[in-house]
């Protein structure tokens, strides 16, 4: 593997490590992704493989080079790793080019003038070259500093919320330029985001990360329909747990819910799987479907408008909750009972007996 990164910590010398045990790997002319929520060690994460915080633990290894161990620390300026930082980091007293060709300092004039030319026609803005950087909108100056960053020509880049100042559309939009950029550079890059479709537009693997350590690393769709752990399932997509049964039946084996009973030919698990047969399965808002037919009514509690759909809160009449992604031209009121059912292709399960404990319960 191209980045290699084995049992890395960082600890800044509190009770707990920023980072603990991380380890993932990137091929060369991969995008990687590290989400989580606020303070679970992504950019931490990300500040030491870039050599901005020295390792408590682990390696870092990049084309078979170790950059960092508990005993070598190779500096930043000498990774050969270029950064683009949420705030853009560009010199406002500089027009485009010359940000760009900060970095290039060391080339000749006719070489410094052709990369820089090179970069800013592959992110779009060979026209704007002589603009100074507050006369561009913030999409345009994320693109210089991808631009500046691109310019020395770096083995790996690593990119901290760059798009977190920008609207929704125009994050959306620059994530895909951003990922055909890379992809046509054949750049390696990792990335750090707090928002979920924007790791899923650009990343080839995601990792999410909780309380310092990663949770699961793998790719988009593994990720979202096979998460590892319980905190993966909650935190990525909309969904609930919902109670279910493992029980036998003549055509295999099933997990009984109060929608019915599901199955999965490839990973249904198998009675004795959970004490008692008893387990949690994840519904995702995805997995259920309205039908006017369907023998199973749900009330609606809440509705969110998203366009295209609705994002329904409904409630069974056993007392459990789902989600329900709903056409918008079906336009329900709160209060009013539908019919649905499952469509569930991958049963995912947990061990509800592994669920922690309020104190005193």
């Amino acid at each position: 593997m191209f980045l290699d990164l084995r049992d890395v910590g960082v600890a800044y010398g509190g009770p707990h490590p920023a980072v603990a045990g991380v380890t993932l790997s990137l091929a060369k002319g991969q995008i990687g992704v590290l989400i989580g929520p606020s303070g679970c060690g992504k950019t931490s994460l990300l500040r030491a493989v870039a050599g901005l915080e020295r390792l408590a633990a682990g390696s870092v290894r990049m084309d078979g080079r170790v950059l960092a161990d508990v005993q070598t620390h190779v500096e930043p300026e000498d990774r050969r790793i270029g950064m683009v930082f949420q705030d853009y980091a560009l010199f406002p007293h500089l027009n485009v080019q010359d940000n760009v060709a900060f970095g290039l300092r060391h080339l000749p004039r006719g070489e410094r003038d052709a990369r820089v030319h090179e970069v800013l026609e592959r992110v779009g803005l060979a026209h704007a070259a002589r603009r100074a950087p507050h006369q561009l909108s913030g999409g345009q100056q994320q693109r210089v500093a991808l631009a500046r960053a691109l310019a020395p020509q770096p083995q790996l880049l690593l990119l901290d919320e760059p798009f977190s100042s920008l609207d929704a559309d125009l994050r959306d939009r620059l994530a895909q330029d951003i990922r055909g950029v890379l992809n046509h550079t054949g750049t390696t890059a990792l990335f750090v985001t707090h928002d979920q479709l924007e790791a899923f537009a650009i990343g080839d693997a995601i990792g999410v990360m909780h309380q310092g350590r990663l949770e699961q690393w793998d790719d988009p769709y593994a990720l979202y329909h096979r998460p590892a752990t319980r905190f993966v399932a909650d935190f990525i997509g909309h969904g609930v747990f919902a109670p279910g049964k493992v029980v036998t039946t003549a055509a295999g084996p099933r997990v009984m819910t109060p929608l019915g009973a599901l199955a999965d030919a490839a990973e249904c698990p198998l009675p004795g799987a959970y004490p008692n047969d008893e387990c949690d399965v994840l519904l995702r808002a995805d997995d259920i479907v309205h039908d006017d037919e369907a023998p199973v009514r749900a009330c609606i509690e809440r509705k969110a408008f998203r366009g295209s759909e609705f994002l329904y809160t409904l409630r069974l009449a056993s007392g459990e909750r789902v989600l329900a992604h709903v056409p918008s031209h079906h336009d329900h009121q709160i209060g009013e009972w539908i019919g649905i059912r499952p469509l569930v292709d991958h049963v995912v399960t947990f061990d509800r007996a592994a669920l922690p404990r309020e104190p005193g319960s």
